[in-house]
């Protein structure tokens, strides 16, 4: 899943990492992890468990280590940074049979994980129950300070809001063009009131943030931020292209 895009950095007044939702700066990470440094919190989205096996199952052959390439990332977006808290925005688990799939070595590491950090599970859709005994919290959403996180955006819910939205499910990804060549790749998107995080997972696909699904939810003048290999890179809405 992690981009594999490197266009030139676009001018920008301050690190191109920083974001501001709803007054509360956050970091982008490059992995399509969202930190908060100041409460020690680290957000992912749609990390899809055993979305291999899943496909396996249909007859459909993927390689069955895509639960393990996450979890992998996952840990080390932990590792290189003080995290305290983590909150994952749903589709934790590709299907409601996926935590009885997941190998013995990886529930081993999901409760070692689990153990160690404050860790809340958000409800989504192809997880609407989370399984209690790897560990953490089930909630249907959190909030924190003046955020509000849930799986999948609601229409109308940061108008006249108090609290801002922070949400995954759509596996948004953006194109821009480059010196005459379109590149596109998983992002960031945000209007400073809503955003919306990448697919974590390494078998998630995406949706062009253009696409009426998710441009429907923000304010026309909304920012991308492209995932890169070393870095995120952020575009204005007009830098866009299908």
């Amino acid at each position: 899943m992690s981009g594999a895009v490197e266009p030139p950095t676009p001018q920008t007044d301050r690190r191109s990492d920083r974001l501001l939702v709803n007054g509360v700066e956050l970091i982008a990470d490059h992995s399509g992890a969202l930190l908060w440094p100041d409460r020690r919190l680290a957000v992912v989205a749609d990390l899809h468990f055993e979305k291999g096996s899943a496909f396996a199952a249909r007859g459909q052959f993927l390689p069955p280590y895509d639960t393990a390439a996450t979890l992998d990332r996952l840990e080390a977006v932990l590792a290189r940074h003080a995290v305290e808290r983590l909150i994952c925005l749903g589709d934790s688990f590709h299907d409601q049979g996926a935590a009885a799939r997941l190998p013995a070595p990886i529930v081993r590491r999901l409760r070692d994980l689990t153990a160690r950090h404050d860790w809340i599970w958000i409800a989504g859709n192809h997880d609407p129950a989370p399984p209690e005994d790897l560990g953490g919290t089930v909630e249907a959403a959190w909030t924190e300070g003046a955020l509000t996180f849930r799986h999948e955006a609601e229409p109308g819910a940061t108008a006249g809001a108090v609290f801002g939205e922070v949400s995954g499910h759509f596996h948004p990804k953006a194109a821009v063009r480059v010196r005459g060549k379109r590149i596109s790749a998983p992002c960031f998107i945000t209007d400073g009131r809503r955003l919306i995080l990448p697919a974590f997972g390494a078998y998630t696909g995406g949706l062009n943030v253009l696409d009426p699904a998710i441009a429907g939810l923000l304010a026309p003048r909304f920012q991308v931020m492209l995932l890169g290999r070393r870095q995120v890179f952020p575009y204005p809405h007009s830098a866009l292209c299908l």
